[in-house]
């Protein structure tokens, strides 16, 4: 590969949910994903990012702005962040103290991404929810963090400061998997995150109206052109059989999702129709239709073509294994494929 097309290509990241395999602890599924951050950051991707999820045995990602914290503890470089914290279950207040004081551990390397879903079943919800996720709240919210991040928090005469946060500028960026998203990122003049990894149905049109509706002129408006960010069903191995046997791992996820019947990652399977029925394949098959699984070569071009058809300045990987190792191995040939540099990030 040369060095002109790496050049071109979009910032690659990771998003983290902290599955946890079966016959591991919790400590253990926390652990890995520490471990997979370290690796990240001496890979050379530029972000890592933590899921907010709530009531599940598969993802140890309810304490999104503690996970953090320990990640930022344990790397030096690379670009900690929300992906997202779930904006109608927090206090402005609170979700600006806590990632403010992340930020003062890791200055200039801390984002904030914003979503406005629950993170979790109804009654979970009900229980976590302390606002409302219409547009306008949660714009309003959006404008409320800005100032909180803001120099202006850090003046005396503010009645209320979020102290860590004053004058920390946290970029914030909106999450979403709906054209209601897309727009809600236009009109605040936000970065967006599309949720193509799991809802991948609207992403084309989710863009066009992000580009569409982009503007710099609200409060709230942080970058001076539209940057979108897709998420990515990926892994990487010797092999496209070993590359699908490895995601049969994800699709058993998946289909617990679809069916409800939640369990904890399993081990990969040489056969997924064996485990897991039809109907619920096809659904599931939907649902990760923005995928690239294969060698490095076949991902790098299906990582290409999504590029090109979006636009995207930055691809954010989702990997599940059942193998904490199988996952590392995923991540450094995908690194070494894309052409990060893990000198330079050393």
């Amino acid at each position: 590969m040369s060095t002109d097309s790496a050049a071109q290509r979009p910032d690659l990241s990771v998003l983290e949910l902290v599955g946890r395999p079966e016959g591991s602890s919790p400590a253990q599924a926390v652990e890995n994903a520490m471990r997979a951050a370290e690796e990240a950051d001496r890979l050379g991707y530029s972000r890592y990012w933590f899921a907010e999820h709530h009531n599940t045995a598969t993802f140890l990602s309810s304490a999104t702005m503690v996970l953090m914290a320990l990640a930022a503890q344990r790397t030096s470089r690379i670009r900690i962040g929300s992906g997202g914290v779930m904006l109608p279950n927090h206090p402005p207040l609170s979700v600006a103290e806590q990632i403010g004081t992340v930020a003062q551990v890791a200055p200039g390397r801390v984002d904030l991404g914003l979503g406005r879903a629950p993170g979790t079943d109804q009654l979970t919800a009900s229980l976590l929810r302390r606002g409302e996720a219409d547009p306008q709240s949660f714009a309003r919210e959006i404008l409320a963090l800005r100032g909180y991040f803001s120099e202006a928090n850090t003046a005396p005469s503010s009645r209320v400061r979020a102290v860590p946060a004053g004058g920390t500028e946290v970029p914030i960026w909106v999450l979403g998997s709906s054209l209601n998203g897309a727009s809600i990122a236009g009109q605040l003049g936000l970065p967006f995150s599309f949720a193509s990894h799991f809802a991948p149905q609207a992403l084309a049109e989710a863009v066009g109206v992000y580009r569409a509706q982009f503007s710099t002129e609200a409060p709230t408006a942080q970058i001076d052109a539209p940057r979108l960010m897709v998420g990515v069903n990926v892994v990487v191995a010797d092999t496209e059989a070993e590359a699908q046997r490895i995601f049969t791992t994800h699709q058993m996820m998946a289909a617990g999702i679809v069916t409800g019947a939640r369990e904890l990652l399993q081990p990969p399977v040489d056969d997924i129709t064996s485990v897991v029925p039809q109907r619920v394949l096809d659904a599931t098959s939907n649902m990760q239709a923005v995928s690239a699984i294969g060698t490095p070569d076949q991902v790098l071009e299906k990582l290409d073509g999504i590029a090109e058809a979006t636009g995207a300045d930055e691809i954010i990987t989702v990997t599940y294994a059942y193998d904490p190792e199988v996952r590392l191995r995923s991540m450094r040939m995908l690194a070494e494929a894309w052409g990060l540099d893990a000198a330079a990030a050393a």
